[in-house]
């Protein structure tokens, strides 16, 4: 360890289940580790494969007492012996060695559940990577990318990135970064209309709705564009997939609120809206017609098909001939 760094913390609680997050609090944890001694080096375990040897081999003092980030991870999965061999060890960690234990908020097992009440009694530092599900939270994630990025976004350029990108905070951050980049610092709703136009035209989802309002040419356009710019064939069929059943799981349950119906099919108001609105043009045997479509298309993508692409275009073309079906 250099004598000019600090000391990283010894034990460390990563918790929650927004993946982007638990991924830079890991790295976080590694760059922190490497600063004492650049040498230090990450090593990944899944808690439900550990024995209490096993985490005692791991966390021992080596010999050369080179620095180590070890990360636990999926630990709500953890067993009570295992559970009680982390706890006992987080009383007296040991110098070199960085403990991170990555773990969901929930837990099966009264062990699962426990630990993370018992890492913060012992001391861990403690790391919230909670999933992102409200707006203003997405929202203030992307001012701070944009901020950690060097630049400076308005309200408007934030909530037209998201319009355009989505909601994978993955995505989000490489397009804050990306814009940045690209505007000079400053961004604003004019800027992401610029570097990301039509971005929002290119998912999976927007080649499904097309499919299934009938817009035969403009659904192949929107595939040809998606696959060219490498949206997985999985992805577009499972866009396919979700439409119909929820096409056909709106048009079962009838006419009625949206608000109310949301909490019956466990979906979104807007959700069911839309989809009130798509079922328009459906008849019963259609919808059935179309779910058998989409099941066959999902085997085929998944390698039953020798080509994926040739696959999905058949699907786009077919759906909208299901949809004119009286």
């Amino acid at each position: 360890m250099t004598a000019s760094a600090a000391a990283p913390a010894p034990l460390n609680l990563v918790l929650g289940e927004e993946e982007l997050l638990v991924e830079r609090a890991v790295r976080a944890a590694l760059e922190s580790a490497r600063a004492a001694d650049p040498a230090a080096e990450l090593t990944r375990v899944r808690v439900s494969e550990l024995t209490p040897g096993a985490l005692a081999e791991l966390v021992s003092p080596s010999l050369f007492s080179e620095g180590r980030v070890i990360a636990l991870e999926s630990a709500q999965d953890v067993s009570q012996e295992v559970g009680d061999a982390i706890v006992a060890y987080a009383a007296e960690p040991a110098d070199g060695v960085v403990l991170v234990v990555v773990h969901s908020g929930g837990g099966r097992s009264k062990a699962g559940k426990g630990l993370p009440a018992a890492l913060r009694k012992a001391g861990a530092q403690v790391v919230e990577c909670a999933k992102v599900t409200k707006a203003s939270d997405r929202e203030a994630f992307v001012r701070n990318e944009v901020r950690q990025a060097g630049g400076k976004i308005d309200a408007a350029g934030v909530l037209a990135l998201i319009d355009a990108v989505g909601s994978d905070l993955r995505e989000l951050s490489a397009a804050a970064t990306q814009l940045v980049a690209d505007s000079g610092g400053r961004v604003d709703e004019q800027a992401v209309r610029r570097y990301h136009q039509g971005r929002a035209d290119v998912t999976g989802f927007a080649v499904a709705e097309k499919a299934v309002a009938g817009d035969r040419a403009a659904a192949l356009e929107t595939l040809r564009w998606a696959l060219n710019i490498g949206v997985p064939h999985v992805l577009v069929a499972d866009a396919l997939a979700d439409a119909v059943r929820t096409i056909a799981r709106v048009s079962a349950a009838g006419r009625g609120n949206p608000n109310q119906l949301a909490g019956e099919l466990g979906m979104p108001p807007w959700k069911v809206r839309k989809a009130q609105g798509q079922a328009r043009g459906w008849t019963p045997d259609a919808l059935a017609d179309a779910m058998r479509l989409v099941a066959t298309l999902n085997a085929e993508v998944k390698g039953a098909a020798a080509d994926g692409e040739y696959a999905l275009e058949r699907a786009v073309l077919a759906l909208p001939e299901i949809r004119e079906r009286r």
